[in-house]
C-alpha cells in the first residue's frame, strides 16, 4: 500500500471518531450499565455504594446507542440496569485531554515501545468502536468508551459527577417499542457532537 493510500484512510478514520453526546453548558450525559446490586444503592444513596469496585477500571460511554448494543438493551447479565451519569463539562474535558489510546497509532506516539509505556501509566483509555443504530448494526462513524481508573475515576464519582439516573425503565418502553415495531426516532436522547479543541482532537486520534 502506498503512503499517499495510508494517510488517506487514516485521515477518513480520523474523521470518523466523533463523540456524539447530550449535553449542554455545564454538563455531559455518560452512561453505565450495572447489575442490581449496584444499581440499586446508587438509586438508595445517589452515589456509587460499597458494591462498586473504586479500584478497578470503570468505562463511560457518551453514546446511547452504543450503551444500548454493548448491552444489549439492558438484557445481558450484570447490565440489566442503565445508569445516566451527568458529569461536569470541565471534568469530561479533563478525561479527555488525559487518554491514551488503547491501540498504537504511528502517528501520535513516537514508537510501540513509548505507548505501551504510556498506556500503563495512564489513568484514562480511549477505546473507537463502530457506533450502532437501533438494531446494533455498525454506522458510518466511531464512538468513544473511556475507561477510567485510579485518581480519575475518585474525581469522577467524588468531584464531577452531578446526578444520576437510573433510566432502565426507560431503557425498556423503548426496547418493546422497537419489537412492536412503534419505535420512532423522537424517543432517543438528542445527541449532537461534542466540541474538542484541537489539542485533545490530536490526543484523541481524531486530527
Amino acid at each position: 500500500m502506498t503512503t499517499a493510500r495510508k494517510q488517506l484512510e487514516r485521515t477518513i478514520d480520523a474523521e470518523d471518531r466523533i463523540i456524539m453526546a447530550q449535553y449542554n453548558k455545564q454538563t455531559v450525559r455518560v452512561y453505565q450499565a450495572y447489575n442490581h446490586k449496584i444499581a440499586d444503592e446508587v438509586v438508595e444513596l445517589g452515589q456509587f455504594g460499597p458494591s462498586f469496585k473504586i479500584d478497578r477500571m470503570t468505562w463511560i460511554k457518551p453514546s446511547f446507542l452504543w450503551m444500548m448494543y454493548r448491552s444489549g438493551w439492558a438484557t445481558k447479565t450484570d447490565q440489566e440496569r442503565i445508569l445516566a451519569i451527568d458529569i461536569t463539562r470541565e471534568g469530561f474535558n479533563h478525561i479527555l485531554s488525559q487518554v491514551v489510546l488503547s491501540s498504537y497509532d504511528r502517528d501520535l506516539y513516537a514508537s510501540r515501545k513509548e505507548w505501551q509505556t504510556k498506556l500503563k501509566a495512564s489513568q484514562v483509555r480511549c477505546q473507537w468502536d463502530p457506533d450502532r443504530d437501533i438494531y446494533g448494526n455498525k454506522l458510518p462513524r466511531r464512538a468513544i468508551q473511556l475507561g477510567l481508573r485510579g485518581d480519575m475515576v475518585h474525581h469522577y464519582i467524588h468531584k464531577w459527577m452531578v446526578e444520576i439516573h437510573d433510566i432502565t425503565d426507560y431503557v425498556a418502553e423503548t426496547r418493546g417499542a422497537m419489537r412492536a415495531g412503534k419505535f420512532s426516532t423522537d424517543l432517543l436522547p438528542k445527541e449532537s457532537p461534542y466540541p474538542v479543541e484541537d489539542a485533545i482532537k490530536r490526543t484523541l486520534g481524531i486530527i
